[in-house]
């Protein structure tokens, strides 16, 4: 069986009104960053896995650590669909740009 490189993209938008917001953002935040996610906008993060399996147990893990408040969605792609996305304006940060020319050595 051939596994393809799934990539995992977290949208979320969290409440920002109160101290305590500010807090519960700025942890979630850091969970993602320190758990191996990439921003690719504001509230846009991604995160590159070996196969689909890997990615849907992550998914599991990250349901537990989440904020209760606010929206947050996930997406996993192929490394091959996530290749195709079109920047119209602007360009990769220099974060993803890093983290792709490493997943290209690894390829």
């Amino acid at each position: 069986m051939i596994y393809d490189f799934m990539r995992l993209i977290l949208f979320f938008d969290l409440p920002m009104v109160s101290k305590k917001d500010v807090r519960i953002y700025n942890k979630f935040r850091k969970y993602l960053i320190k758990g191996g996610y990439m921003m690719m906008q504001y509230s846009v993060y991604s995160k590159i896995f070996n196969n689909r399996d890997a990615a849907k147990n992550h998914v599991d893990i990250l349901k537990r650590n989440v904020p209760s408040a606010g929206q947050i969605r996930i997406m996993v792609v192929t490394e091959t669909q996530y290749k195709k996305m079109e920047i119209i304006v602007g360009g990769m940060s220099r974060q993803e740009s890093l983290v792709n020319e490493q997943a290209m050595l690894v390829l």
